[in-house]
C-alpha cells in the first residue's frame, strides 16, 4: 500500500502502528521536511496544491489531516483538493468546522468571527492555543490570515465525489469529513 500524507508528521503512523511497515509506503508532503528513522516513511518538500512531481492515481490513499485550511483561499484549496483527488485511488480529508464554536488553532471561543483588526490584536496581547503573543502587528495579521476555516457547505464543493462525515464534541461538529472508499 502506498499512502501520501499531505501535511502530516511520522507520529500519527507509529500511533496507528503503520511505521515501519514493510508493505506499507508512506510520503510525507510538507512546506519542510521532517526527518524520519522509520523505514517505511520518506519526508518530501513540496506544495499540496500542485503534486506535479505524481502520477494520476500514484498512491493507493491521500490522507489529510488538518491541512487544506492552511493553504490559503477557496481557489487554493480546490487547487489541493483537486490535485488529492487526482494522485489518489481513495482519500481521506479532515478539517476543522468553521463553524464549531472553539477555534482550534488560536483555542478561543468564536475567534474566526471576530472582525481581522480584532483578531490581530488578540495574537498581539495574548498568548492563544498554538501561537505565541506577536506584538509585530505585520507577523500577527500574517499568523491570522494563514488560517482560512472551511465549512461543511465548502468541503461538499471540494470535494464533490466524496462521502461525507463530522466528528462530534458535546454534540456539536467539531470536524469535517471527505473520503472515498
Amino acid at each position: 500500500m502506498t499512502i501520501l500524507d499531505v501535511g502530516g508528521t511520522p507520529a500519527v503512523w507509529e500511533i496507528i502502528n503503520f511505521a515501519d511497515q514493510p508493505d506499507i509506503q508512506i510520503t510525507l508532503l510538507n512546506v519542510s521536511e521532517f526527518k524520519t528513522s522509520h523505514t517505511n516513511i520518506t519526508s518530501v518538500v513540496g506544495d499540496a496544491r500542485d503534486l506535479h512531481q505524481y502520477a494520476d492515481n500514484q498512491f493507493d490513499v491521500v490522507y489529510s489531516n488538518s491541512c487544506i485550511e492552511h493553504v490559503g483561499g477557496i481557489e487554493d484549496m480546490r487547487r489541493m483538493a483537486n490535485e488529492m483527488r487526482r494522485v489518489g485511488k481513495r482519500y481521506f480529508l479532515q478539517t476543522p468546522n468553521r463553524n464549531f464554536p472553539v477555534e482550534p488553532h488560536f483555542v478561543f471561543p468564536m475567534f474566526q468571527f471576530l472582525p481581522l483588526p480584532v483578531q490581530v490584536f488578540l495574537v498581539q496581547h495574548f498568548s492563544l492555543g498554538w501561537f505565541r503573543k506577536t506584538p509585530d502587528r505585520e507577523k500577527a495579521e500574517k499568523e491570522v490570515r494563514s488560517i482560512q476555516l472551511i465549512s461543511k457547505k465548502d468541503v461538499q464543493m471540494l470535494f464533490p465525489d466524496a462521502n461525507f462525515g463530522e466528528e462530534k464534541f458535546a454534540g456539536l461538529t467539531k470536524s469535517l469529513l471527505a473520503y472515498t472508499v
